[in-house]
């Protein structure tokens, strides 16, 4: 662990990077800190849900809507 913590990546950095963003984006979406439904298993699928739009808005912008659509039969 000494190692890792030594090395020349700062492991919040990577971390800032690759996990803050994604969350905090989905935050600003909800509109508040707070969900707005209440029980576990509700705010399970209401997180589900925001995190299923943010992958598909993603995919949107790196792969493109054409070739996110083509392999769908009409």
């Amino acid at each position: 662990m000494r190692d890792r913590l030594r090395s020349a990546t700062d492991p919040m950095t990577l971390r800032r990077s690759t996990v803050e963003h994604p969350f905090g984006t989905i935050k600003a979406w909800m509109g508040t800190t707070h969900f707005l439904m209440r029980r576990l298993k509700n705010v399970r699928t209401e997180m589900a849900l925001n995190v299923l739009a943010y992958n598909i808005k993603r995919m949107i912008a790196l792969v493109g809507i054409k070739r996110l659509m083509a392999p769908i039969p009409v």
